[in-house]
C-alpha cells in the first residue's frame, strides 16, 4: 500500500536529485532514507530509482509515483492548512497566484480591504511557479489565479475583474510622440521592453505585431517597472503597459502614451479558480472586494 511518506520521498528525491540533499530535506539520515527506498521497492516489486553517478533517475514506475505525489501532496497540504485554520477559528486559507506583473500595486489595496472585511481568512500569495498557473489551480497548488488570459477547461471558472487598455509608452522626444496611435509597422525598428513573460502570452506581440508580420528590432525583458520606464524615458526603447498603471507609475517622467491601432487594445483581468469551489464564501468574498475596487485602476 502506498503511503504519504512514500510520496514525500519520491517528491523530495526528484526535487533535490541526490540522497544526501533529499535526506536533509526530509530530516532523515541518508541510511534511513536508503532503507525506506529499498523497503518501498521491495513492497511494490519494482525499481523506483536508478543511480547515475551520484544522482538518481526515476524509472517508469518512479515517474508514475511522482505524478501521483504531485497531485496528492498539494491536496493533503491544503486540507491540513484548512483544518488548522478551522481549529484556529478561521474560515479557511486562500492561496492566490498572480500572473500579472503590473497588478501588485492594485492587489495591495484589494488585499488590505479583503483582509479587513474577512479577518478569519488567511492568505498566501505566489508569483513564481514550478508549473503553469492554470495547472497550479487544477492540481491544488493554489486556489485562485489572477491572470490576463483564459484557458478553456471544464474544471476552471473565470470571473472578470476589470477591463483596461494596453498602451504604448515612448519618450516625449520620440518621433511617434506626435501621434495618437501607432501601426504595427511603425514599431518594426524599435527596441521593445516587456515584463519577463513567454512571448506567446504577450498581447503586444501575439495580438498586434505578429498578425501584421512584424517583429521589433530587439526584445528586452525586465522585471522592474521602475527600470523599464526609466529606460524608455532615456530613449533606450519603448514599452506597453495597462492604461491604469500609466498615471501612478510614470509620475513626472517625460513619456507619451499612444493607442495600439486606431481602436486600441482592450483587455480584461480575470480571477480563475476551480469550478467546484464556486460556493466557497471566502473566495466569493475576494471576487466581490476585487470587483468593488475596480475604480482603483481607472
Amino acid at each position: 500500500m502506498i503511503e504519504l511518506t512514500h510520496l514525500r520521498i519520491v517528491a523530495a528525491l526528484q526535487q533535490h536529485g541526490t540522497l544526501t540533499k533529499a535526506a536533509n530535506a526530509l530530516c532523515l539520515s541518508q541510511s534511513a532514507l536508503s532503507h525506506q527506498i529499498r523497503y518501498l521497492e521491495q513492497k511494490l516489486g519494482v525499481e523506483i530509482w536508478v543511480k547515475e553517478g551520484r544522482r538518481l533517475r526515476l524509472t517508469r514506475a518512479g515517474n508514475l509515483l511522482l505524478e501521483t505525489a504531485e497531485k496528492v501532496l498539494p491536496l493533503v497540504q491544503q486540507s491540513q492548512r484548512t483544518l488548522k485554520a478551522y481549529a484556529d477559528g478561521q474560515k479557511g486559507v486562500l492561496r492566490l497566484g498572480v500572473e500579472c506583473y503590473p497588478c501588485y500595486e492594485w492587489l495591495t489595496g484589494v488585499m488590505a480591504a479583503y483582509l479587513k472585511s474577512n479577518p478569519q481568512v488567511d492568505v498566501d500569495i505566489f508569483q513564481r511557479f514550478r508549473f503553469s498557473g492554470f495547472e497550479g489551480v487544477l492540481n491544488f497548488h493554489i486556489d485562485m489565479l489572477i491572470t490576463p488570459d483564459r484557458v478553456d477547461h471544464p474544471g476552471l471558472h473565470y470571473e472578470a475583474l476589470f477591463e483596461h487598455e494596453l498602451k504604448l509608452l515612448v519618450p516625449q522626444t520620440h518621433p511617434l510622440a506626435e501621434k495618437d496611435w501607432v501601426t504595427p509597422e511603425q514599431l518594426a525598428k524599435e527596441v521593445l521592453i516587456t515584463f519577463p513573460v513567454d512571448e506567446e502570452r504577450l498581447d503586444v506581440l501575439n495580438g498586434f505585431l505578429w498578425p501584421a508580420g512584424v517583429r521589433p528590432q530587439q526584445h528586452k525583458q525586465i522585471e522592474s517597472i521602475e527600470i523599464m520606464l526609466q529606460l524608455v524615458a532615456l530613449s533606450r526603447g519603448v514599452t506597453v503597459i495597462p492604461d491604469w498603471l500609466i498615471e501612478r507609475a510614470c509620475g513626472s517622467l517625460p513619456l507619451k502614451s499612444l493607442r495600439l491601432g486606431r481602436q486600441g487594445m482592450q483587455r480584461k483581468l480575470y480571477a480563475a479558480y476551480r469550478t467546484e469551489d464556486q460556493q466557497l464564501s471566502y473566495q466569493q468574498a475576494f471576487i466581490t472586494v476585487a470587483g468593488s475596487m475596480s475604480h482603483m485602476v481607472v
